[in-house]
């Protein structure tokens, strides 16, 4: 455990280091970046409110990740059907990137490819941030890299 963590605040310490952790892990489940910026504010409100006791920062930065991928699930229970109007075109989104290609893997395929490529988690901490075991984890990233391989390269037809 570093001294500057012992010294600050659990909400000064996850402000200054991981704001833009839990911003990234968010604009990559919620819908919009509108929903990613309100995602990240309740979560920081959480903590500010919160009285759980950290041991160190990666369980701080765990616990922060866990609490954001939650709040994303719950955008989408919660989000209502609104039909709209012809005149308002939709707005475009780079297609063919490979993060949007993540983007569209099944939820735990996506976390799981997410956290290890783009945050540098490996499959043990993975599990224990996404309610698994490390062989599940391990499984989700499989999958998940044959998904993006069959999107991005295409699939093989054996006729």
């Amino acid at each position: 455990m570093t001294g500057q963590f012992q010294r600050e605040s659990p909400f000064s310490y996850a402000c200054d280091h991981y704001m833009d952790t839990v911003y990234r892990v968010a604009v990559h489940n919620a819908p919009s970046p509108e929903d990613a910026e309100d995602v990240t504010q309740e979560v920081f409100e959480r903590l500010l409110t919160c009285r759980k006791g950290f041991s160190d920062e990666e369980h701080l930065k765990a616990w922060l990740i866990r609490c954001t991928l939650n709040r994303c699930k719950n955008l989408f229970r919660n989000r209502r059907e609104v039909s709209l109007s012809e005149a308002l075109p939709a707005p475009e989104r780079e297609e063919g990137s490979v993060l949007e290609e993540v983007r569209r893997l099944p939820e735990r395929y996506r976390n799981a490819i997410y956290l290890h490529y783009f945050e540098g988690y490996t499959a043990a901490e993975i599990a224990q941030i996404m309610g698994g075991t490390t062989s599940t984890a391990l499984s989700w990233l499989r999958r998940g890299r044959e998904a993006l391989r069959k999107r991005m390269i295409g699939g093989f037809d054996d006729e």
